[in-house]
């Protein structure tokens, strides 16, 4: 059997890691970012990222760090000199803001990443987009890449992946190959965003089951998410790739509950389970609420729910893998128990030591 992140087309050859050239990975310094840079470095790999932040435990590796956003259209372009593949890892991440700091940053930073490609004859661009590109207000069920990408929804994020998505699968060619890659909910040891998130709301007791509690929900763990980037270059590297110009959905292919999924990590933490529930239609109006009286009065942060949320918590969110597992040789690397019972080891190491009572 192949190794997980290696491609599985018969007559395809991956090409040896050296002979990729240098990579260059926006968003070097995030959760995703930062372990695909440990994969990249692993594999021996000169490796620039760009960030907007330092990281000097990086450059102290050898890795050749550039500080700048993605809005500094002059540093992207730059970046992509003497580079052979581009992972187009950073983005603007959330449910709520600005739309027009959503288009800078995922939409026209995208942009720059595209034109320093050409003006650098970079060959292969992995960009990292979201399964959110098909939001249509419903449930996801087994949806697969023919899904159509989304031109309405509540949040700007998916719309402005949605388009960045289009115009990189669009700029596929001879000279440059791209591919775009849909990760959902992406989770591990490190993550900063989504599991920290989901304790501190039921520690403070502000979670609640939002619908009947049955929907079924795809995850993937970071080092899945990193073999998928990492597949993905393999591909592009043969010259009839399938995988070019096209988008994939990448997750664990285990669907799990998910309010059993989050009370089963609570309980492991010794945490109590979240219990309490509202309706979809209750929590939706809600959010649509609290999105009239933050944009009205122009608060700062995130409403305590929103239309997009509500959705996302209630209904079923998972995907078909056939086509990543064809053409990429897509094989999760770990599993949905694997990760878990290491999330909960770092988690319990991780946590201060209880007072006695």
């Amino acid at each position: 059997m192949p190794p997980p992140d290696s491609i599985s087309s018969p007559d395809s050859i991956p090409s040896p890691a050296p002979l990729r050239g240098p990579a260059l990975v926006t968003g070097g310094t995030g959760f995703l970012g930062r372990r695909l840079v440990e994969r990249l470095l692993a594999e021996g790999r000169p490796v620039t990222i760009l960030a907007r932040h330092d990281a000097p435990d990086l450059t102290a590796r050898g890795v050749r760090c550039l500080r700048a956003s993605l809005e500094d259209t002059a540093a992207v372009q730059a970046a992509c000199a003497g580079i052979g593949t581009v992972f187009h890892v950073a983005a603007k991440v959330g449910v709520w803001g600005d739309a027009a700091d959503y288009f800078r940053t995922n939409v026209l930073g995208t942009r720059a990443v595209l034109a320093g490609c050409r003006a650098h004859g970079v060959a292969r661009l992995v960009h990292t987009s979201t399964p959110s590109v098909v939001y249509n207000g419903g449930p996801l069920a087994g949806a697969d890449e023919s899904w159509p990408l989304t031109t309405r929804c509540p949040s700007p994020y998916p719309l402005t992946k949605a388009q960045a998505e289009r115009e990189v699968l669009a700029a596929n060619g001879a000279a440059l190959r791209t591919v775009a890659l849909r990760p959902h909910l992406i989770w591990g040891v490190g993550d900063p965003h989504l599991i920290p998130r989901v304790l501190a709301r039921a520690r403070a007791g502000r979670l609640r089951i939002v619908g009947d509690g049955r929907n079924r929900v795809d995850l993937v763990h970071v080092d899945n998410a990193v073999a998928a980037h990492l597949a993905a270059e393999t591909a592009l590297c043969v010259p009839t790739a399938a995988a070019a110009g096209r988008a994939y959905f990448i997750t664990n292919g285990e669907p799990v509950l998910l309010w059993e999924w989050i009370n089963g990590l609570l309980h492991a933490l010794g945490e109590r389970p979240v219990t309490r529930r509202v309706p979809l239609r209750a929590a939706y109006a809600a959010g649509a609420a609290a999105e009239w009286v933050w944009r009205g009065l122009r608060l700062a942060g995130d409403p305590p729910m929103t239309r997009f949320v509500a959705n996302e918590l209630a209904k079923d969110h998972w995907f078909d893998l056939t086509a990543a597992r064809r053409d990429l040789g897509y094989r999760p690397r770990v599993t949905m128990t694997e990760g878990t019972a290491e999330l909960v080891r770092a988690l319990l190491a991780a946590a201060p030591p209880r007072r006695a009572r």
